[in-house]
């Protein structure tokens, strides 16, 4: 990759269109380079909110046979704000069913899961529904890693009705999402008869 970026810039200074004003090798600017690049904005937080539980099912899959909703798959990497991938993480993630009802006997929607070793982690579920104290649906992320700073956040969905299909607009309509960057695309897949509504959230941790 260094080498690639080198010959770029090799190239870019023999045509003029980049000037050099330091000392440094051209190859130390391209491991430089690179290394901004990887640089990573850490996932906004945003609260824990009163229905967390400890000690959650290592489970992948969530939903059940005939549970209603439109069936969720939600996958990502987990990441350090260098780059680097995570495979050490610990995600525990809740949510509420299609009616908005979340399950404080018991562990229904409701997971703890490791990463890969590739840092890669996911889930099927369905779509939350809305509950009366909240206005948007979401999912609620606790994600922790050696090394980095504890993680309290919630996912979005950008074909949430509330946002009348302008989230960059209308995300604020719910007071607890922090940052439009928690609010993430949806893609359907599948057939009609068998629609799965698709997400992607990686997740990027900061150093301790």
């Amino acid at each position: 990759m260094n080498q690639t970026r080198r010959e770029m810039l090799e190239k870019c200074v023999a045509l003029g269109a980049v000037t050099l004003a330091t000392s440094a090798s051209l190859s130390a600017i391209a491991r430089a380079w690179d290394t901004a690049e990887a640089k990573r904005q850490p996932t906004p937080f945003c609260e824990l909110g009163p229905f967390y539980k400890r000690d959650a099912p290592h489970v992948s899959v969530l939903r059940a046979p005939g549970d209603p909703g439109m069936p969720l798959s939600v996958a990502g990497i987990v990441y350090s704000v260098n780059g680097e991938i995570l495979p050490n993480a610990k995600l525990e993630i809740w949510q509420t069913d299609n009616f908005g009802h979340y399950d404080n006997a018991g562990y229904r929607f409701r997971t703890t899961i490791q990463p890969d070793p590739k840092s890669n982690y996911g889930f099927e579920s369905v779509l939350p529904g809305h509950y009366p104290a909240r206005v948007c649906q979401h999912v609620h992320y606790l994600v922790t890693a050696p090394g980095h700073k504890p993680l309290t956040t919630q996912l979005y969905f950008a074909s949430d009705p509330v946002f009348d299909g302008d989230p960059d607009k209308n995300f604020s309509r719910d007071p607890l999402i922090t940052s439009r960057e928690l609010v993430r695309p949806v893609m359907l897949k599948g057939d009609p008869q068998q629609m799965v509504a698709a997400v992607t959230f990686d997740i990027v941790l900061e150093k301790a």
